[in-house]
């Protein structure tokens, strides 16, 4: 028969291993401090937050994880611990598409944790020119939706920016409909940014097929004025919902159940290859025949994945296009490095937008 440890026993090596806990992650705190001792010493003065770094710590806890937390638990316990620990090295603020509760806010808290200073922008525009210009250290931006496809605003304003793509995150988003009213017959307008109402058309077509539906710049936005505006309701994320106090009527609306959006994360910072990365780009071929095979090839000839290409107008001349493109590896590694470089020569404009840690969980 196999013996029952007692209770008691059980809650004091519950304390015992608590102690202990706390004594090595503070540990961990102070070795940090002394990074950045070690960093300004040597004369650096700007982030002290390295994505690559980041990446690598957080794989190589995922793989040493033997449960029975699952892996997904153990990154974002070692996640907020690396924010705690870098706040106390220098202060990161990193801008996001606003207000409060949006997608991409809890894109920022799930990439950079909730030590982080988190600065809402009221377009992706804004994000762009805060840090350009120095207000914040990183943005983050959605990029992409599996159901949706890219979201162009953003890929037109790399265009013109200097900035790098440093890292990516990946949000499972669920749409909920919220609303002040618990009866659903009284609402006459529905608010959600223009991608929501996209990943939930099917499901407005089948249960609002008369009610209007108004475009706005978030989902947050939109569960705001859906808590000032009589009979009205939102589509919007949970947290957009306990933040403007509203009642969700309905749950998961949205029409693909794995409905997920890839969010980038941009400033003026570089990575390192890690081995599992992904490489973004921009290029122009001009109007010409064969243009797609000459940017192909390169990538064939050395064996590289091509993750995901979008064709955008190009803005200079009528039926003139660029194409962005996500590629497995390093801007550095060797074969994408021969494929870049025979690629320079195909085309007639070629910018890196930056090579990144592929997100981890």
């Amino acid at each position: 028969m196999t013996s029952i440890t007692p209770l008691s026993d059980l809650r004091e090596k519950i304390d015992s291993l608590d102690q202990q806990i706390l004594e090595l992650i503070n540990q961990r705190a102070s070795c940090a401090m002394e990074v950045a001792k070690t960093k300004i010493a040597s004369g650096e003065h700007g982030t002290f937050y390295r994505p690559d770094r980041e990446s690598l710590v957080l794989r190589r806890i995922k793989d040493l994880n033997q449960g029975p937390l699952p892996d997904q638990t153990a990154v974002r316990f070692f996640r907020e611990l690396m924010s705690s620990c870098l706040a106390l090295e220098k202060p990161l603020d990193v801008a996001y598409l606003g207000p409060e509760g949006t997608f991409t806010q809890q894109a920022v808290l799930k990439h950079f944790g909730n030590a982080v200073k988190a600065i809402p922008e009221a377009t992706i525009n804004d994000i762009f020119t805060t840090v350009e210009n120095g207000g914040c250290q990183f943005g983050v931006v959605p990029v992409e939706n599996s159901t949706e496809g890219v979201i162009s605003h953003t890929l037109d304003r790399f265009l013109g920016s200097s900035l790098n793509v440093c890292g990516e995150v990946e949000i499972r988003v669920h749409q909920n409909l919220m609303a002040l009213v618990e009866d659903k017959t009284q609402i006459t307008e529905i608010f959600s940014h223009q991608q929501s109402l996209a990943q939930c058309r099917q499901w407005l077509d089948r249960n609002f097929p008369s009610i209007k539906l108004t475009a706005v710049n978030s989902n947050a936005e939109a569960a705001r004025l859906a808590s000032i505006t009589k009979n009205a309701a939102a589509i919007a994320g949970r947290p957009a919902a306990e933040l403007y106090h509203l009642n969700i009527m309905e749950k998961n609306i949205e029409d693909e159940p794995n409905n997920t959006t890839r969010f980038i994360i941009i400033g003026k910072q570089a990575s390192t290859s890690t081995g599992n990365d992904k490489t973004s780009l921009v290029v122009s071929t001009g109007n010409q025949p064969g243009a797609l095979h000459k940017i192909l090839e390169p990538f064939a000839k050395f064996g590289i994945g091509m993750l995901h290409i979008e064709s955008r107008p190009s803005r200079q001349g009528l039926w003139e296009y660029v194409f962005f493109i996500d590629i497995e590896g390093h801007s550095e590694d060797e074969q994408v490095a021969k494929a870049l470089n025979i690629l320079k020569d195909n085309v007639s404009m070629l910018k890196l937008l930056g090579s990144y840690p592929k997100a981890v969980l």
